[in-house]
């Protein structure tokens, strides 16, 4: 079982910002920006690349309402694979914002 998956059972706590039926949205526990959320779908695939078209759209659909709840200017990145820096085999998308006006550092 992924550390995401043992997020959404509420077996590890994590400080959610957003859930619904399919997705959850928390605050990276190791921000690489001053906003750093995931937003992870709750049904498990490993990688971003093994979606579905609709599953795709809905996952980013649901990233940057997030997004817009956090920040005005914001990054999503997504990490497939180990070589591209995945560390958690749990699809996910990294939101990345806060830099006020700064620009952002190469961080993902």
């Amino acid at each position: 079982m992924t550390l995401f998956e043992r997020i959404v059972a509420r077996e590890l706590p994590a400080d959610i910002v957003y859930e619904d039926a399919d997705y959850i949205a928390i605050r990276d526990i190791a921000p690489k920006a001053p906003v750093h959320l995931l937003v992870i779908p709750k049904a498990v695939s490993t990688r971003m690349d093994e979606l579905g078209s609709d599953e795709l759209g809905c996952l980013m659909a649901v990233a940057v309402q997030v997004a817009a709840q956090h920040a005005q200017d914001y990054r999503l990145v997504v990490n497939c694979g180990a070589g591209a820096g995945q560390m958690v085999f749990h699809t996910h998308v990294h939101i990345l914002a806060g830099w006020d006006g700064q620009p952002a550092s190469d961080v993902l």
